[in-house]
């Protein structure tokens, strides 16, 4: 079996996870969303849970993908102000170009609650994302602990539901609507600039 149907079957399907969500993920939606003859997803994935894990594992892989690119593109922030760009940015991305991608893997975190065996693919990702988010506040300069690097890890992806939701009085009400303003305020209270602190 070819591997780039493979990686387009897994592409479409977390395109149809984010548009239609876990009912809507369906063999025969994947087809439609490739433009491929009914069954061909089936063949590939055999079963709901083999295409889960086709779409988890695939998200796996962007996630990596997308973090070779970023480590390759920049050296990461030096100081404090780098930091805010890298963590503006990254939810900026997030609330738009990589909404979809988000929402799929959320509805995965979702099902894998239920499915340990999925949880444990998809734990890659959040053990990933505290250890680069650790070694980006350390690489600013910032007094990091584990505790402390944690807590900004844990703000910021609750930052994502609410950014994901979109609503304009929760966005106005947790300070997301505008990202540089939450972001350094996030820093602030974690990293505090002033020594009396």
């Amino acid at each position: 079996m070819s591997q780039d149907r493979r990686d387009l079957l897994g592409d479409a399907a977390i395109e149809v996870l984010a548009e239609a969500g876990g009912r809507g993920l369906t063999h025969r939606a994947v087809d439609a969303a490739v433009g491929v003859p009914i069954g061909t997803a089936k063949n590939y994935f055999p079963t709901r849970d083999a295409l889960l894990r086709a779409v988890a594992e695939r998200c796996v892989e962007q996630y990596h993908a997308i973090a070779a690119q970023v480590a390759a593109s920049e050296a990461g922030p030096t100081d404090r102000e780098g930091l805010v760009a890298m963590l503006r940015g990254l939810l900026a991305n997030l609330a738009g170009p990589g909404r979809p991608r988000m929402l799929a893997y959320l509805e995965l975190r979702t099902e894998a609650a239920r499915k340990p065996w999925l949880s444990a693919i998809l734990d890659q990702v959040a053990t990933a994302d505290f250890t680069g988010f650790e070694r980006a506040q350390r690489a600013a300069g910032l007094p990091v602990t584990p505790q402390r690097a944690a807590s900004v890890t844990l703000i910021l992806h609750g930052a994502v539901l609410h950014l994901l939701a979109d609503g304009p009085r929760t966005l106005a009400a947790a300070g997301l609507d505008d990202l540089d303003r939450f972001v350094r305020s996030l820093l602030e209270a974690v990293y505090p600039e002033s020594p009396n602190t």
